[in-house]
């Protein structure tokens, strides 16, 4: 009897998935120095061949969950975007508020993300090759605020004279560093009130890049 080819591409990504998945829960956890292959292996019930086979390094199997999970978090972002009757401020607010639900929901997702930043940053011999699927993910964004500006000149409820991906940029890296050094602890002093700082932020944002201000 035949292999049937159907049920083996299903089971490669079931497997695919699983490395995916112990691998971020590993990596978000415990920090990415400090994981390795073989922790992963264990940790999935997988053989660490088999892992070697999917992803033949584990800066490979790093570059591969960086863009699997974020692009699951933007892929879903940008369908509710799209499916809302809004105004370009309004889809602005929610690009906003879409951090602080990060935030709330999904601090896993910055703990890998901040130490995938000092992994990347230390493996000097990352290309730009490589890296070009996690930098797709951020494209995702830069269409959607695209689309966003196209309303704007209709609606005129956010600036047009600043170009999109530097709006982009700015709002991203704001609200992540914001988002992210609350998620992985970096405070000074234990009585601030994270909620309380992101809205702020959020709105100061908010009264720069509309015509409405902020909430």
């Amino acid at each position: 009897m035949g292999v049937n080819p159907e049920l083996n591409d299903l089971q490669k990504e079931v497997t695919r998935q699983r490395i995916l998945e112990t691998g971020f829960r590993l990596f978000a956890e415990k920090t990415i120095e400090k994981v390795k292959m073989t922790d992963v292996a264990e940790a999935g019930g997988i053989g660490v061949a088999t892992i070697y086979r999917y992803y033949p390094t584990k800066t490979a199997l790093v570059l591969a969950i960086s863009s699997w999970s974020w692009g699951k978090y933007l892929n879903e972002m940008v369908r509710k975007l799209e499916e809302r009757e809004a105004t370009a401020a309004e889809e602005y607010e929610y690009f906003l508020d879409s951090f602080l639900e990060l935030y709330r929901s999904s601090k896993a997702l910055l703990r890998f993300n901040q130490f995938f930043n000092v992994y990347i940053e230390n493996e000097k011999d990352v290309s730009a090759e490589a890296m070009r699927p996690n930098i797709a993910v951020v494209d995702v964004l830069a269409a959607r605020f695209e689309a966003m500006f196209r309303k704007a000149r209709e609606d005129h409820t956010v600036r047009t004279d600043v170009p999109p991906k530097e709006m982009l940029l700015a709002s991203l890296h704001l609200m992540l560093a914001a988002v992210t050094r609350y998620a992985v602890g970096l405070v000074y002093d234990g009585e601030q009130d994270p909620e309380k700082e992101l809205v702020l932020l959020k709105n100061m944002l908010l009264r720069e890049y509309t015509r409405g201000g902020g909430t």
